[in-house]
């Protein structure tokens, strides 16, 4: 059922929509700063988003959004009709990491929980998703407040799990392309180690492809006295570490970015038992489908031949983790968005490079057959981030994934939401007139 549009806009729109929610962008500041706070004191683990799903829609639904909830099991789904116009789709991840805070803030996490092997974690925000469900309840409510500054229809996707790779597809698999309206354009932004007031965009491949496998290795246990009764798992998964290195730096060119990292090599209780089994836990980043597809086939040739080397019982157990596809923004509507950003930032505005990092947005631009972009927030402290790049050490700031990662607020709040609304009013509001 929809809601019928309490201010009903004309054929012309007067002012730019972010130019007229300005004023209201200062007075909304201190509200989101505080639901920021109590998100970041609350994280969930990815599926288990129960709590900041139910206040994300809450808070839209008071709004007079649509909402549907449990959208691929914790996923939240708002729309609000604005008359005639595109439909566009704003996105932010709700899901925290399985890390132990260290930041030190007066609002940091305490949380602990249980994950999805039964083992209790500490559990932190320590990728920026508090902000992003933060930033999007604020577009949410200025969109909602100035239905006279825009046409069309808003649907804001408040989704799970995207720290496993699994949300977007669960709410693909519920049913979501079937429930909703297909958007035009598809848009979402992650906070990132950069000058806080900042905001980088790319056209092309903006974040890479990744892939995680869990490999176990098959052999057979014995006294440590007595190596010659056994097959050595440890042995082969040494050697089999060793090895995959060789698949970048011998198999893939120099002029192709690749990533691969062995994680976690688990086997084994006591020094002197050698164990029946190893495992290995891997992940893999590429900006090519070829070299993925590649260096998926070379992981399982090395890991079979290196079985066979030692004379394993059985060939490896191979175990897809996690795949999350390349995030390729579309030409045009990187454009359109660069227009918007620039004409609100200024040089605090840039074109950015590609990051390794990787996201199951794209899924449901992919999915949908639509066009879709992804942007970068800086969330750093901007003197801090001038210094280490000064000095060549801004490897050495906390990023996204550490237990110290930390954006700060002053700058950081304000862009991320400006940047929302501004993306958004390039396609709904006076700013998409002249695109």
């Amino acid at each position: 059922m929809s809601i019928p549009v309490a201010n009903p806009v004309s054929k012309a729109v007067s002012r730019p929509l972010v130019e007229t929610v300005a004023p209201a962008v200062d007075a909304l500041l201190p509200e989101l700063e505080a639901v920021y706070k109590d998100l970041h004191q609350h994280p969930e683990l990815s599926m288990q988003e129960f709590r900041t799903a139910k206040i994300a829609a809450d808070y839209v639904e008071a709004l007079g959004y649509e909402v549907t909830r449990e959208v691929g099991v914790t996923g939240v789904v708002a729309i609000l009709r604005n008359g005639e116009g595109p439909t566009v789709m704003l996105r932010a991840d709700m899901d925290a990491l399985p890390v132990t805070e260290a930041t030190g803030l007066p609002y940091a996490s305490s949380v602990t929980a249980k994950d999805d092997e039964g083992v209790q974690v500490g559990v932190a925000h320590a990728c920026g998703h508090d902000l992003h469900v933060t930033w999007l309840m604020g577009a949410a409510r200025l969109f909602a407040q100035h239905r006279d500054a825009w046409r069309g229809t808003l649907m804001c996707v408040f989704q799970p799990g995207e720290e496993v790779g699994r949300g977007a597809r669960s709410m693909i698999d519920d049913g979501m392309m079937a429930r909703f309206p297909k958007p035009d354009v598809i848009l979402g932004q992650h906070v990132m180690v950069g000058a806080a007031g900042t905001v980088g965009y790319r056209s092309g491949t903006i974040l890479s492809a990744g892939d995680s496998l869990k490999v176990k290795l098959f052999g057979r246990g014995s006294h440590g006295s007595q190596p010659q009764t056994s097959i050595d798992p440890v042995i082969m998964a040494a050697s089999t570490t060793l090895r995959l290195q060789t698949i970048v730096s011998r198999e893939i060119s120099p002029r192709d970015s690749a990533v691969l990292t062995v994680g976690a090599l688990q086997a084994g209780t006591k020094e002197n038992i050698i164990p029946d089994d190893a495992t290995l836990k891997l992940n893999m980043r590429t900006y090519d489908e070829d070299v993925r597809e590649y260096m998926l086939g070379a992981i399982r040739r090395i890991c079979c031949a290196e079985c066979m080397a030692s004379n394993a019982p059985r060939e490896p157990e191979f175990t897809t983790l996690s795949s999350y596809p390349l995030t390729v923004n579309d030409d045009a509507t990187t454009a359109r968005l660069r227009s918007a950003f620039e004409a609100r930032f200024g040089a605090r505005a840039y074109e950015t490079q590609p990051a390794a990092a990787s996201e199951d947005f794209s899924v449901f631009g992919r999915e949908w057959g639509v066009p879709y972009a992804f942007w970068f927030i800086g969330g750093t402290d901007p003197e801090t981030f001038e210094k280490a790049k000064t000095a060549k050490k801004i490897n050495e700031i906390p990023s996204n994934h550490s237990p110290k990662f930390a954006p700060v607020l002053d700058g950081t709040l304000r862009t991320g939401l400006e940047a929302m609304l501004c993306a958004a009013a390039a396609w709904l509001g006076h700013e998409s007139e002249a695109a």
